[in-house]
């Protein structure tokens, strides 16, 4: 099993979610955080004032896949978020060594 989480625009988050419901994961996490990367600092202006934020908004998208789905979630994924610009985001895929769904006790493939 792996875990994919996604480092995204919040305004890819619909399209992300509709093309990993089209591959049949409804299963997700959304995560609002803050964080900066390649996309540097940008201007705010409030009242009178004008402002530099450091910290960009972001959506962390997370979810638990069979090592076989890893690559096509990831690859839809970069598909449904990419625009082109910096600031697009990052998918990282870890391996999980084991899951188990709390209400059944199920594990493994069986607990996604």
């Amino acid at each position: 099993m792996k875990k994919i989480e996604a480092i995204i625009r919040r305004e890819r988050l619909n399209d992300v979610k509709d093309a990993l419901e089209k591959l049949g994961i409804p299963s997700m996490n959304v995560i609002e955080v803050t964080g900066s990367g390649e996309q540097k600092e940008f201007k705010q202006q409030w009242r009178a004032s004008e402002y530099a934020v450091h910290l960009i908004p972001k959506i962390r998208l997370e979810t638990v896949v069979s090592d076989e789905n890893a690559d096509i979630v990831a690859q839809e994924i970069l598909k449904a978020a990419w625009t082109g610009s910096v600031g697009d985001g990052v998918i990282f895929i870890t391996p999980i060594d084991e899951v188990v769904r709390v209400r059944t006790g199920d594990k493994g493939a069986d607990a996604l």
